[in-house]
């Protein structure tokens, strides 16, 4: 998060002076008296650049916050329409299909009533039974048919009924997530502004409590409960991450920096190994840790970083 807030105020330092350059080079193109200003050089911008990426922390604002978390409504309130929409649409089509099937049932028992009068009329003319008969019969066969129609069109709508419930509670469930989400966001941004570690460890337990099983909370509470001193406290909180995600690059670099701390050096050194394997960018982090400075004169972290 911390990156991310740094990277976007990077972009927007980069397009001012694009921006600023992009003036200078409009005011000489149309015959302005003015010097070229010192912003559209180069070597201007190389170093503005250099001093954006290397900026030790985020240049961020309440500002960032409020433009992060008005997307954030802006992008649940147009998926909540968009689900509106489909499910609206998947209404319409299914009672259209339930439309065309009343109306083809309609004109199936028409045609049927039109079948049983000109063949009754036939059985009448050539003396088969009386018109009584004939229209008790009619009447019993038609009260089949409708009755199988009726059956089967319930059944259809059964399921239909079934499937809108399904995707209420789906839609109901993605909503819960977004807001939650949202919420989640907003802790990590308190935490990245926060300097203490007593309060960064009260919003870490937050997170916790609406994630138990977020391996990036537990292992930046270890970080910060190393700061307090609690080296124990700390290693719990790494094991429970590995027990969650057993290749967890962080949570074996907090583990190293612990067992630093208590002076099992070699314990340590096979920590940090476990964190290289899983991911080499640490190397630049493991040189400049004043956590790991004891270790910087053994031959086995030496052999490490050479490896």
């Amino acid at each position: 998060m911390r990156g991310l807030v740094s990277g976007a105020l990077a972009l927007l330092l980069l397009i001012a002076v694009g921006a600023v350059a992009n003036e200078a080079t409009n005011s000489n193109s149309d015959g302005a008296q003015a010097a070229p200003s010192s912003v559209a050089d180069p070597e201007v911008q190389q170093q503005l650049r250099d001093t954006v990426e290397n900026l030790d922390e985020a240049l961020y604002s309440p500002f960032i916050e409020r433009y992060v978390l008005d997307e954030l409504k802006a992008l649940r309130t147009e998926m909540a329409a968009q689900r509106i929409e489909l499910t609206e649409k998947l209404v319409d089509r299914h009672v259209e299909s339930i439309d065309r099937g009343v109306s083809y049932a309609t004109n199936t028992i028409t045609y049927f009533f039109y079948l049983i009068a000109g063949v009754s009329s036939i059985l009448v003319l050539v003396g088969w039974t009386s018109v009584r008969d004939i229209k008790e019969r009619m009447n019993k066969i038609a009260d089949e048919e409708v009755g199988k129609l009726v059956t089967t069109y319930e059944k259809r709508l059964r399921v239909i009924e079934h499937q809108l419930t399904q995707k209420t509670q789906h839609i109901d469930a993605n909503r819960e997530e977004i807001e939650r989400t949202q919420e989640l966001h907003s802790l990590w941004l308190k935490a990245a502004q926060e300097t203490l570690s007593a309060n960064k460890i009260a919003i870490y337990d937050q997170i916790l409590e609406m994630r138990p099983d977020d391996c990036e909370a537990l292992t930046y509470k270890a970080d910060e409960v190393l700061e307090l001193g609690e080296v124990q406290w700390a290693i719990n909180l790494c094991q429970h991450a590995l027990t969650i995600d057993p290749d967890n690059a962080h949570a074996f670099y907090q583990l190293a920096c612990a067992k630093t701390m208590l002076g099992n050096y070699d314990q340590a050194i096979h920590y940090l190994r476990e964190t290289l394997e899983r991911a080499d960018s640490y190397r630049q982090t493991v040189m400049e840790d004043p956590a790991l400075e004891p270790l910087y004169e053994l031959d086995d972290f030496k052999a490490l970083l050479s490896s």
